[in-house]
């Protein structure tokens, strides 16, 4: 049998390699997983539904030949279907949902061969930036048990940081990959929009603020997966420029001497927690002393009129969504099975007109034509994460709280993820800093769009100058 210190010794990759060589059977790593999950599941909530039946039969079925050929895996419980699973997007309101079909994201994980054996806990429709659901309750922080581990792919986060699964599925709409890695000590790139699919539903979620991809313990396992998944679908509406060659291959490649504009405060202007400010200077310290070129220097946004813009895309969505589930239920929208905050943002977008709708999609395309020209200067923008350490359970309250005071209470933690999503460009959260308590704080670094490379180039360097792989919680 493969115990945990063994299996937790590896990467996504690097369990695939110990199976392929027949070192390791896939049946005895899935197991390992699964009794990880037996063992903190219930002190952090990472899973809100297993899966462990399915997943055995489908070891039983034969794992294939991609390259994560029977590592196991986690789906966020996040519209990303899996064809006869419960789907509950976080929500008492979609009690009873089974998904009808794989999303094409979900085929390529499998193609690849992956496992899923569980699906994690998400916010209400991912609206909260931190995991903490009326629907399942709490996820909580494996580095504090009292505090939170982002949103609104928390669950995956702490899944992977409690060392059940070595990297798991998320999905980003303001930061929801970031922000969880961040709040977690892990690596979380949130890809060029259109680099991966999101069919076969859909075109686009959000306007295209939304994407998916996964938070991992390694860069190299975020690359390689970005290679198995990555690329249009037949019917896209758009898709990112091709890769000059796979992503793998930029994990240890020299990045050469970057242009590096460094920020100690939010792209809104507001102060950073003195503790952020430490780390990002730290950070710049460590890219000057890898030979990078770092000058302080951020785009200039009008962030009030972005942050009004993405309520507006994100209401509209959310009563669209509203609609159409209670079409299938027979019944009109009336907020029965919502937490307060999610049900005003989205009976808010009922009153919305087209205007309205077509303004905010132009705000941010002007706020992309800004980051192209800013990233023409520069090859990245360096900054933290979140405003401040991961905050206590509670601090956020959707259940109690307004659509609008809840939108601004989100905002405010949020220097400068969602801005990212508005423009389409790559950004990724790096985990080299902890505070005096022990606590991860991610360094944010963005680049232009399609440049993914340029990032995965820079992690796999300052992975192998700060490694953080070997680091984990105690539970």
């Amino acid at each position: 049998m493969l115990g945990h210190d063994d299996y937790a010794r590896h990467d996504a990759l690097g369990l695939a390699a110990l199976i392929r060589r027949g070192e390791v059977s896939a049946s005895e790593v899935l197991e390992a997983a699964l009794a990880r999950a037996d063992a903190v599941n219930p002190r952090v909530n990472a899973i809100v539904r297993r899966l462990d039946e399915r997943a055995r039969q489908a070891v039983r079925d034969g794992i294939g030949s991609g390259p994560f050929a029977g590592v196991p895996f986690l789906f966020k419980d996040l519209y990303t279907f899996e064809a006869g699973v419960p789907a509950g997007n976080g929500s008492r309101f979609w009690d009873g949902f089974t998904a009808p079909a794989d999303f094409t994201y979900v085929a390529r994980c499998r193609e690849a061969g992956l496992v899923s054996f569980g699906r994690t806990a998400t916010s209400e429709e991912g609206i909260s930036i931190s995991t903490e659901p009326v629907a399942t309750g709490p996820t909580r922080n494996p580095w504090d048990l009292g505090r939170t581990a982002g949103g609104s792919s928390g669950g995956a986060a702490a899944a992977v940081a409690a060392g059940i699964v070595p990297m798991a599925h998320g999905s980003d709409g303001g930061g929801s990959i970031r922000i969880p890695a961040a709040q977690c000590g892990l690596f979380g790139l949130k890809p060029s929009r259109g680099r991966n699919p999101m069919g076969p539903f859909v075109g686009e979620g959000w306007a295209g603020l939304a994407c998916s991809h996964v938070i991992s313990r390694s860069v190299r396992d975020s690359a390689a997966m970005l290679d198995a998944t990555s690329g249009p679908e037949v019917g896209d509406p758009y898709a990112a420029p091709a890769p000059a060659r796979p992503f793998l291959d930029e994990v240890g490649a020299d990045p050469g001497r970057l242009r590096v504009a460094l920020h100690l405060q939010g792209l809104d202007g507001l102060l950073l927690d003195p503790e952020n400010r430490r780390a990002v200077e730290a950070a710049g310290r460590l890219l000057e002393g890898l030979g990078h070129q770092v000058e302080e220097a951020m785009p200039e946004i009008d962030a009030a009129a972005l942050n009004r813009a993405i309520m507006v895309i994100v209401a509209a969505n959310s009563w669209n969504t509203v609609a159409m589930r209670s079409a299938e239920l027979g019944r009109e929208p009336d907020g029965t099975g919502y937490e307060r905050a999610s049900w005003e943002i989205a009976r808010s977008g009922r009153s919305l007109t087209a205007p309205d709708y077509a303004a905010a999609v132009t705000a941010f395309h002007r706020a992309g034509r800004m980051f192209g020209q800013f990233f023409e200067r520069f090859d990245v923008l360096v900054s933290t994460t979140m405003r401040r350490p991961p905050f206590a359970l509670g601090t956020l309250r959707p259940d109690e709280t307004g659509g609008d005071a809840f939108g601004r209470q989100c905002h405010a933690e949020m220097p400068v993820t969602h801005f990212f999503n508005m423009t389409g460009c790559p950004a990724m959260s790096v985990p080299l800093h902890w505070t005096g308590d022990g606590l991860p704080v991610g360094i944010h670094v963005g680049a232009g769009y399609g440049r993914e490379d340029l990032l995965l180039r820079l992690a796999g360097q300052l992975e192998a100058e700060r490694p953080w792989f070997d680091r984990r919680p105690q539970l």
